[in-house]
């Protein structure tokens, strides 16, 4: 199994790290037509077609006709690159926006006139076709920390809809942690779980949630 980094070896999330998109060293010396986010583009397909224990900074470098050592003008690692191909699949998933989720709290029009439990059954499904189109994601979003913007803007579509069920305080946390650890482990197995069972799975867990925010001790 590929890792995201070799044992023992510390490492800074490419998300913390400052560095210009163009290098700033003699930029006349840059590969003509590249840029990261060109590069990105091309290490998702390359690790769609070839997966992650096949994926190298020489076989991306010799799709995108360059030599491997261009690709460092624009990342500093391939774990940097990995980093950068997962949140763009994460893209993919188009989470509510905010006023969608204001919607969904009051059951009104914009929230698709189904609540918060429809917008957090279609958040996870989404979640659940990006694992099953990219089967390289899961494996990545266990090995690192993920906090590219595309899954800060994920969660956060999540945390409003967790907010629309008036769930608070430790219930609130429960909540959470139930529908995170539902994706992650759900993610791992999808392409052996029927998507009947993933979503029979789901709306359990949703009305759980729905229960524990009617009880008494759930909404404040």
């Amino acid at each position: 199994m590929v890792t995201a980094a070799d044992p023992g070896e510390t490492r800074t999330s490419v998300w913390l790290t400052a560095r210009p998109a163009t290098p700033a060293r003699r930029r006349s010396e840059a590969p003509s037509g590249l840029d990261r986010d060109r590069i990105t583009a091309a290490s998702v397909r390359l690790l769609d077609a070839d997966g992650l224990a096949r994926f190298s900074m020489r076989r991306l470098a010799a799709g995108l006709g360059v030599t491997a050592m261009s690709l460092y003008w624009y990342v500093d690692t391939k774990q940097d690159l990995l980093e950068l191909a997962l949140d763009r699949a994460l893209g993919e998933l188009g989470p509510p926006t905010a006023a969608g989720a204001e919607g969904a709290a009051e059951g009104g029009a914009e929230g698709g006139g189904a609540g918060w439990p429809g917008q957090l059954q279609a958040l996870a499904r989404g979640y659940r076709r990006v694992v099953a189109d990219h089967p390289w994601v899961a494996p990545l979003t266990a090995a690192f920390p993920n906090i590219g913007p595309h899954a800060r803007a994920f969660d956060a579509a999540l945390q409003r809809l967790l907010d629309a069920t008036g769930l608070v305080d430790a219930a609130r946390t429960g909540a959470h942690l139930a529908v995170s650890q539902f994706l992650h482990g759900c993610g791992g197995t999808v392409r052996r779980a029927p998507e009947g069972d993933f979503c029979l799975a789901l709306d359990v867990l949703i009305s759980g949630i729905e229960a524990k925010a009617a009880g008494p001790s759930g909404a404040a």
